[in-house]
């Protein structure tokens, strides 16, 4: 997927228990057919396919890019992957497929998880006796900085910004680069909403915060200028 993904189990007896070790496998491996059939930098992927004017044919990118079109509905727009340049569904696949692996972590009794890819995390504590997860908001102006923590027990925390990548996140109504801010944290019970709304938040630009707020008021933003 073109960035790191790291994986943390907690839990009692976890390094013996050999489900725990086939459920990290499972995810890993997920993750990597989705970069199959998603990456816009494969040639050979499904969307780079579909680009080319080729149907889309694996149920999973027909679930995408219905997804896709829901969240274009639930942004007013902001939210597009249907740009001038070409179909890239990136702002919403990353959250999703996350989730979705994920998901298979729930089976394990008694054992939480964090799987971050990028800054994309899904989050989750299966005992109510143990502590929850701490995430950082990283300062886009100083990495070595923190603007503050979320604690979070079950739930997901999504950052779109421009500190790692550059301007890259399209203004679907302008056609251009988004510029007006340099960072937004989005944090709630569903990292495929979390980073679907981080994006367009960001593209949204000033007032992306009160946007959001009327729109998804489940979700907790953090917007740095």
């Amino acid at each position: 997927m073109g960035m790191p993904v790291s994986l943390h189990l907690r839990g009692p007896g976890i390094r013996d228990d050999p489900r725990a070790v086939a459920a990290a496998t499972g995810v890993f491996t997920f993750l990597r057919e989705v970069d199959q059939l998603f990456s816009t930098y494969r040639e050979d992927s499904e969307i780079s396919a579909i680009r080319r004017g080729r149907p889309g044919r694996h149920p999973l990118v027909r679930e995408v890019l219905a997804l896709c079109l829901e969240a274009r509905d639930r942004t007013e727009g902001w939210f597009d992957p249907w740009l001038p340049g070409g179909l890239d569904p990136s702002g919403l696949v990353k959250g999703w497929a996350v989730e979705r692996a994920a998901a298979a972590l729930h089976a394990l009794d008694d054992v939480d998880h964090c799987l971050n890819a990028g800054g994309d995390i899904a989050l989750h504590v299966a005992s109510p006796s143990r502590p929850a997860w701490r995430v950082g908001i990283e300062d886009p102006r100083d990495p070595h900085a923190l603007l503050g923590v979320r604690t979070i027990r079950t739930g997901a925390v999504a950052t779109s910004g421009t500190a790692a990548r550059g301007p890259h996140i399209i203004d679907p109504h302008r056609g251009m680069p988004a510029t007006g801010l340099l960072s937004v944290t989005v944090s709630g019970p569903s990292l495929l909403w979390a980073d679907v709304y981080a994006t367009a938040a960001f593209a949204h630009g000033p007032g992306a915060q009160a946007w959001l707020r009327q729109r998804a008021p489940e979700y907790e933003i953090t917007v740095v200028a």
